[in-house]
This record gives structure tokens, C-alpha cells and sequence, in this order.
């Protein structure tokens, strides 16, 4: 790894393309590096763990709605969309709007955390897409995605955006067009300017994860997605892009990052290394902010030391910076607080989810978010018991380089009635590659049968997960087999109709 120093210069000294950060992105997508075989299991799982949450979301107003206008784009050899007959296609960009709102839709997929906050699962719906339009192999798509993830997850080392608000989805746009110049072989050039375009287009704020959060939430990585195959096609067609997009006068960095004396390192492989990064990712064991996993472990083994509840007279958890100030009480959110507040919301309220998980020594992606269960006189009263303090331990430990080191867990301490003190931490979830039970591939398999319980059959299920594992064999023209169709009958339909 070699890390690339990013800083702007004034447009009186025209710096050399090949000095610059997009240059660099688009030299590894590419370099045609060997694919990592570790790499290629992993990216099976995160297409096994995709299926899984974007199948159970098929259902929920945000996908359903995105469907509808996707299904307006028909395209004779285009893209499939989760749970429409394979059959039936569509155009890449649509397709992939509508299966990106599916797997965001429940905030259950894969997480990276570092400087900044990301979804590298996010890469995988327009990646998809665009490899059934244009008839990629197995391979293909595997290149493309492994691309992805080493574009996102060492942008997201290096900088940080929602120190100035800036949603994570800037650090998508980028690596969605990196995988796509991977898979469809493009040169260096198209993929330099294609990767400027998307940065362009998808900055903007992080108020779509802030007070009343909605459906937005859902959409943001699918409409990056989205933005990011139309720069690539524009790129294609030898159109350019504003450069250098990071480092000029008046670049992202200069006008809403850092400034114009910022310096950011960004960690980049070496031409012809294998990409990794990957295998530094972790998925989610439940449906709820990454932060928070560890403490829905952590309060699931508090419970069986805390007999009664109502014995509780109150609970500080003291974290790192990221949790308390972004879904802890740091964020002088009072949304994070009001039981009637959006499921979104409450995904983002870890005083909310440390609660139920107390009581129900469980989670579950639909039952703990009802508005029945939110309202809970008992969960109310607990819940707002519960206060987060930043520790600079805790901080430091999330942003630890070593992923070996890297946690993002807490320390709890509860307070009962009587003045006792029960104190309890656990460094990372127990699903995290160095937790207690590291997720495996048939833990992702067992995920995948959870969610999709009821939805499709076992016919369909076992037809899924068997092409799935076998995806470096698949050859041109087979990749329409990543679709999972479900039956007409249970899928819903919008009766609100919008422009298309």
C-alpha cells in the first residue's frame, strides 16, 4: 500500500492529472491485478447477505415506490430487478435504483468504519446492473466489485466527510465507477473522468441522517449508484469532468471539506497488488446502526444479570466520539427520544435500541421497530434513562489502523435503584472477524433463509444460493441468475402515481 497525499493547489499551477487522486482510483481500476481468492469468497457472501435484506425489504413504501418508477424504464436487454420474473428486464441505471433502495431500505448489509462512516454493500446493486446489460461473466463482476470495495474502504480511511456534513455517499460515487471501469475493462482515462463526475454529483448533506429521518436515508446510495453508471456512460462517450475534482481551487476539498490547507493520505495499493480491502469489512447480525451491534450484544448479556428491570435507576454508556455524537445522546437530537419517531430514526437512536435489546434479549428487523413496540410504557421509561458520554479510549479504539485493533464497542454502566453498579464492555460485536463468533459463509446463508422466510420458496432459495457460489464460473449472459423472482401475488404496488 502506498499512501497518496491529496492537497490543493491553485489553478495557476496545473497539476499533472497522473498526480491526482482520481488518477490514482483509476489506475486500480485498471491495473487487472490478481484476484485475491479470499477476496472472491467474500464477495459471495456480501451478494448472499444483499439478497438476503433486499428480499425482506420488498414490501417496505420506500422499495416498493422506487420499483414503480424503475419499472417504467423496460429495456429489451437490460437489468433485473428483485422479485419481477427474470424475463422482464430493465435499464441498468433503473434497476439498479430500485435493487439499491431494497438492500439499503433495512440498514442491515455490510459496514466500514474508519474515518468516515460506509456501506461498501452499496457497490453491489449498480455493479450488477450494468454486468447483466452488458453481458459481463461471473469474473467480470467479481473484478468489478472486489474494485469497489478497495476504492470505498480506503477513501473512507483517508477522508472524512461528516466532520462538514457531507453525506457517505461522496465516497460511493467514486468507487461505483471505479468497479465499473474494473469490470468493463475501460482504460485509465475514462475511468479518471468518470470517477470525477461521480464525485461531482453526489455530494450532499448529511441531514438525510439527521431530525426526521425518512425514506431518503434509503434512496441516497441507490441514487449515488445511479449517478455513477451515468458518468460512466458519459465517460464512455468522451466526455470529461471537472478537475481535478479533489484537489483543485475550487474543489470538493477546498470549498466543503477540509480547505485549502487541508492535507489528507489516502491509503492506495501498489500497481499489480491484489486488493484486500475487502476482507476488512464486516456485516451486520442486526438490523441497526453498525455502532450499535456490539451494544445490542452487550445488553443481551446484561440481561441475564439484571433479573428486574424496573430495578434500574438509570444507564451511562461510554463510547467513542462517532457513536455518542451521531445516534448517542451527543447529537441533541430530541427524535432519538420520541416514541413516535420514523423506524429510521429510531435505527439511529442507540438509547432506543440499548433499551429494547435490554428487555427483549433480542433484536429482530421488523418486531423491534413497531410503532406498538416504540411506544412500550416500559421501554419509554428505560430508554430515556439512558445518557452516552464520549471516552477518549473508546475513540481511540475506533480509529485504531489495525483492523485487529479497530472496535467500536462501549462500556456500560448501570445504575440501580439501590446504588449498585453493574458494569460491563465488549470491545466489537460478536459477528465482527475478530469477535466472539465471526459471521462464516453459512452464517450468511442462515441469514439469508431467516429474511426471505415466507417470501420465496425453497425451490427458488436453493436455486439462488447454489448459482451465487458457483459465480466465477458463471459465463456472459448468465448473470440474470442473481435475480430472485418472487410470486405476483406478493408483491405490493404503489396506488400513488408520480411523473413516469
Amino acid at each position: 500500500m502506498i499512501n497518496h497525499k491529496v492537497k490543493v493547489y491553485p489553478s495557476k499551477i496545473k497539476l499533472d492529472k497522473k498526480k491526482q487522486l482520481a488518477w490514482k482510483i483509476a489506475e486500480i481500476a485498471s491495473d487487472n491485478s490478481k484476484l485475491n481468492k479470499h477476496s472472491i469468497e467474500m464477495v459471495i457472501n456480501r451478494i448472499i447477505d444483499n439478497a438476503s435484506v433486499a428480499i425482506a425489504s420488498l414490501n417496505r413504501k420506500p422499495v416498493i415506490s422506487s420499483r414503480e418508477m424503475a419499472k417504467s424504464h423496460p429495456r429489451k436487454n437490460g437489468a433485473t430487478i428483485f422479485g419481477i420474473s427474470s424475463k422482464i428486464k430493465f435499464d441498468a441505471e433503473w434497476a439498479a435504483w430500485t435493487n439499491g433502495t431494497a438492500v439499503r431500505e433495512l440498514d442491515f448489509h455490510d459496514t466500514f468504519l474508519a474515518a468516515d462512516y460506509s456501506h461498501p454493500g452499496d457497490n453491489i446493486p449498480p455493479l450488477i446492473s450494468v454486468a447483466q446489460q452488458n453481458k459481463k461473466s461471473g469474473l467480470d463482476l467479481l473484478r468489478g466489485i472486489i474494485t469497489a470495495y478497495e476504492v470505498q474502504v480506503n477513501l473512507v480511511k483517508g477522508i472524512c466527510l461528516h466532520k462538514h456534513k457531507v453525506d457517505h455517499i461522496a465516497h460511493l460515487g467514486p468507487s461505483v465507477a471505479a468497479g465499473l471501469g474494473s469490470m468493463l475493462k475501460l482504460n485509465t482515462e475514462t475511468v479518471y473522468q468518470a470517477v470525477q463526475q461521480a464525485l461531482h454529483t453526489t455530494i450532499s448533506t448529511r441531514q438525510s441522517r439527521k431530525g426526521e429521518i425518512s425514506s431518503w436515508k434509503a434512496y441516497a446510495p441507490a441514487h449515488a449508484g445511479k449517478l455513477a453508471i451515468e458518468a460512466v456512460d458519459r465517460a464512455m462517450r468522451g466526455e470529461g469532468a471537472p478537475s481535478p475534482i479533489y484537489e483543485g481551487e475550487d474543489s470538493v476539498i477546498a470549498r466543503i471539506l477540509d480547505g485549502k490547507k487541508a492535507i489528507y493520505k489516502v491509503p492506495l495499493p501498489k500497481k499489480g497488488e491484489t486488493k484486500k480491502a475487502i476482507l476488512e469489512t464486516y456485516t451486520k447480525e442486526y438490523s441497526a446502526e453498525y455502532q450499535s451491534q456490539a451494544l445490542i450484544d452487550l445488553a443481551k448479556k446484561l440481561k441475564m444479570k439484571i433479573p428486574n428491570l424496573n430495578n434500574i435507576k438509570k444507564i451511562d454508556i461510554f463510547t467513542s466520539h462517532h457513536t455518542h455524537y451521531v445516534i448517542g445522546t451527543g447529537a441533541n437530537d430530541p427524535q432519538k427520544m420520541d416514541p413516535n419517531a420514523s423506524r429510521e430514526t429510531l435505527d439511529h437512536s442507540i438509547m432506543y435500541i440499548f433499551a429494547v435489546a435490554l428487555e427483549d434479549g433480542d433484536w429482530h428487523h421488523v418486531k423491534s421497530y413497531t410503532k406498538s413496540r416504540a411506544k412500550r410504557k416500559s421501554t419509554i421509561r428505560l430508554w430515556r434513562s439512558i445518557k452516552t458520554f464520549e471516552d477518549k479510549r473508546w475513540t481511540k479504539k475506533y480509529h485504531d489502523p489495525n483492523p485487529k485493533n479497530k472496535s467500536f464497542g462501549a462500556k456500560v454502566v448501570v445504575t440501580l435503584k439501590t446504588g449498585k453498579k453493574i458494569i460491563q464492555e465488549l470491545d466489537r460485536a460478536d459477528a465482527h472477524p475478530y469477535g466472539a463468533r465471526p459471521f462464516k459463509r453459512e452464517n450468511y446463508i442462515n441469514k439469508f433463509l431467516i429474511l426471505t422466510e415466507g417470501i420465496i420458496g425453497s425451490k427458488e432459495s436453493d436455486r439462488f444460493l447454489k448459482t451465487v457460489q458457483n459465480l466465477r464460473h458463471l459465463k456472459s449472459g448468465q448473470l440474470h441468475k442473481l435475480n430472485i423472482e418472487v410470486r405476483k401475488s406478493k408483491i405490493k404496488q404503489n396506488s400513488k402515481k408520480g411523473i413516469f
